[in-house]
C-alpha cells in the first residue's frame, strides 16, 4: 500500500479563516515587494546607468532584513502580533509611498528603502510566532507548505513578468502598487486575524515592555537548546545551496549557452521547491518528516557536486530543481520544530533571528560563490560548494539523529503515537 493519504491535504490549512487571511496577506505583500525590487533596479539604472548602484540598491531589499529581524523582532513577544503586523505593514506602506513620489532623490530613496527593509523583521517575526496558534499540528507543517510555494511562485512570476509590467506602468507606479499591497495586507490582518494578547505579559507598562523587546532572550533560547542549535546550523547551509544562484550567469556561459538558460536555471530552485513542499506535505507521514531532516539537508547538497562535471543543460537544470526539491521540505520542518519547541513568550525572537539569518547567510553565499567564480571557474565552484555542504551536513545529520533519539518525546508529534 502506498503512502498517499499519510500527509494532509493543503485544502485542511486553507480551511482556516485566519490562515487563509495571513497568507493572502503574505501574497499580496511578496507580490509587491517583487514589483517595487524590479521599479528600484530600472529607476536607479536610468538615473545613474551604473551596474554598481544598481545591484547595491537591489542588495537593500535584502540586507536590512537582518536588522529588523534581530532587533525588532522581540516587539512580536512584548505587544500582539497582530497588532505588530499591522502596525509593520501600515508604516510600510506610508514608506513606499514617500518613495513612489517622483523626483525623490536618490540617497533618500536608499534611506526610505532600507526603512521599509527593516520593517519587514518584525512583521515575518510576528508571522511566523503566530502561525503555529492558528494552525494546530500537521495543519501548521501543511500551512508552512502553502506558504513556501506561495513565496517561491512569486519568485517565478517576478523573474518572468517583473520587468515587463513596471515597463509598462513605470518604476514611480510599481512603487506606488508596492503600498497598495501593504495596506491591503493590514486590511487582511486586521479583519481575518482575531486579536490574542501579547506573549510575555510579565510586565504591565508598555515602555518596559518595548525595552525588554531588545533584550536577547531569544537567543539565549536558540544557543542553549541543542536541538534548536543543530536547526538552526542545518538551516544555514542554505548559503552554500543557493550558490547557482550567485554564478548562473558564467556557469550557462560556460557550458556554451544562450543567455535564455540564466532565466531557467534561476527557475530550477524555485520549481523544484514548490515539487518539494509538495510532495512532502502531501506524502510523507509526520515521524517521517522530523527523522528525514537530516538527511534532506545532504540530500540537497550532494545534485551541485556533479555540476562541476558540466554536465548538459537540462541536466544541470534537473540537479539544481532536485537540490530545491530536497532543501524546501527539510527548511519547512525545520521551521515547525522550532516553533513548535521554543517558549511562545520569545518564539517570535526566535523565529526573527532564524528567518533573517537564513536570508543573510543566503546573500553572503551569492556574492562568495561570484567572487570564488572570479577566481576559479564556476562549474568548480558549484562542485565546491556542494562538496563543502555535504562534509558539514554530514555530521549535523548525525547530531540531529541523536537528539531526536534521545528526545523523541519532544522532537517528534504526537501524530506518532497513532
Amino acid at each position: 500500500m502506498g503512502q498517499r493519504g499519510t500527509g494532509i491535504e493543503f485544502r485542511q490549512a486553507l480551511a482556516v479563516g485566519e490562515f487563509r487571511a495571513l497568507w493572502a496577506a503574505e501574497a499580496f505583500s511578496q507580490a509587491g515587494d517583487q514589483l517595487a525590487r524590479v521599479a528600484l533596479s530600472l529607476l536607479v539604472w536610468e538615473r545613474t546607468s551604473s551596474a554598481g548602484l544598481t545591484g547595491l540598491t537591489y542588495g537593500l531589499t535584502y540586507l536590512p532584513t537582518l536588522l529588523g529581524g534581530t532587533l525588532l523582532a522581540g516587539l512580536a513577544d512584548r505587544f500582539p502580533r497582530r497588532a505588530v503586523m499591522i502596525a509593520c505593514d501600515l508604516l510600510r506602506a506610508v514608506i513606499a509611498a514617500v518613495m513612489a513620489i517622483p523626483g525623490t532623490p536618490l540617497p533618500v530613496l536608499c534611506a526610505l528603502l532600507v526603512a521599509l527593509t527593516i520593517a519587514g523583521g518584525p512583521f515575518r517575526a510576528a508571522q511566523l510566532a503566530l502561525l503555529p496558534d492558528v494552525l494546530e499540528g500537521e495543519r501548521y507543517v501543511a500551512g508552512l507548505a502553502v506558504r513556501n510555494i506561495t513565496i517561491q511562485t512569486a519568485q517565478l512570476a517576478g523573474f518572468a513578468g517583473g520587468g515587463l509590467v513596471v515597463g509598462i506602468i513605470n518604476p514611480y507606479w510599481g512603487l506606488f502598487a508596492d503600498a497598495v499591497t501593504f495596506v491591503a495586507s493590514a486590511a487582511l490582518v486586521w479583519s481575518g486575524v482575531r486579536h490574542r494578547p501579547a506573549a510575555d505579559t510579565a510586565e504591565s507598562s508598555a515602555k518596559t515592555r518595548l525595552r525588554r523587546a531588545f533584550s536577547p532572550d531569544g537567543a539565549r533560547i536558540l544557543m542553549r537548546d541543542q536541538g534548536i542549535r543543530v536547526l538552526f546550523a542545518l538551516k544555514m547551509l542554505a548559503g552554500l545551496a543557493v550558490a547557482p544562484e550567485g554564478v548562473a550567469a558564467p556557469f550557462t556561459a560556460e557550458l556554451g549557452v544562450g543567455s535564455f538558460a540564466v532565466g531557467l536555471l534561476l527557475a530550477s530552485d524555485p520549481v523544484g521547491s514548490v515539487v518539494g513542499a509538495w510532495v512532502f506535505t502531501r506524502w510523507v507521514p509526520a515521524p517521517r518528516k522530523t527523522s528525514s531532516i537530516g538527511l534532506l539537508a545532504v540530500a540537497s547538497l550532494v545534485p551541485l557536486v556533479f555540476l562541476v562535471l558540466r554536465p548538459p543543460l537540462p541536466v544541470s537544470l534537473a540537479l539544481v530543481a532536485l537540490s530545491g526539491a530536497c532543501s524546501a521540505p527539510y527548511h519547512m520542518q525545520a521551521v515547525a520544530l522550532t516553533a513548535r519547541t521554543v517558549p511562545d513568550r520569545v518564539r517570535a525572537q526566535v523565529m526573527g533571528l532564524m528567518s533573517t539569518s537564513l536570508v543573510t547567510v543566503q546573500g553572503v553565499g551569492i556574492m562568495l560563490a561570484g567572487l570564488v567564480a572570479q577566481l576559479t571557474a564556476p562549474a568548480l565552484t558549484l562542485g565546491l560548494a556542494g562538496a563543502a555542504g555535504v562534509l558539514l551536513a554530514v555530521p549535523l545529520a548525525v547530531a540531529w539523529q541523536r537528539v531526536t533519539t534521545a528526545r523523541p518525546d519532544v522532537w517528534f508529534p504526537p501524530e506518532r503515537a497513532g
